[in-house]
């Protein structure tokens, strides 16, 4: 028999799944709380303390790539601190607007303005751009790689050992 705690853990694995591709669900976050639900609701018994240590070990690395992926990105494109922040408060503000294509076109237009006055070269101010937008989307890429891995392995921890 399936219970309530079970119905609600996978629940919120698999909500992690949907929101690592959707801006501004904290995907790891869920991924830890499902896995807290079940671990505290099965009494700490039903799932091996080192299956929860690894599994929740993936869930804090899928919230640090979801927090960091796109400052970590911008950065390595030549990006500058400020330039990072001021891009990520854009960004945010028009996904809320126009959606995540909003969040895109934001990132990117605003990491090449900035950079672009910053340093005045086209080739750079483009490359800090590009890189910045690919790693948003490449975060995302790992997040939901990641979120899926957990609810497979708590799956597998739980319905076949």
């Amino acid at each position: 028999m399936v219970d309530v705690v079970t119905v609600v853990a996978i629940a919120l694995l698999a909500g992690a799944i949907v929101g690592a591709a959707v801006p501004m669900v904290p995907s790891g976050l869920l991924s830890l709380a499902g896995l807290v639900v079940y671990w505290w609701g099965s009494g700490f018994a039903e799932l091996g303390a080192l299956t929860f240590a690894v599994l929740a070990l993936i869930a804090v690395v899928t919230a640090l790539v979801e927090f960091f992926g796109g400052s970590i990105a911008a950065r390595a494109g030549g990006a500058s601190w400020l330039t990072t922040a001021v891009a990520a408060v854009v960004g945010i503000v028009l996904m809320i607007v126009t959606g995540p294509l909003g969040l895109l076109a934001g990132l990117f237009g605003t990491v090449f303005v900035l950079e672009f006055v910053r340093n005045g070269e086209l080739e750079g101010s483009t490359r800090s751009a590009v890189y910045t937008t690919i790693g948003v989307l490449a975060s995302t890429a790992v997040q939901v790689l990641l979120t899926a891995s957990i609810l497979f392995g708590f799956l597998i921890a739980v319905f076949l050992f």
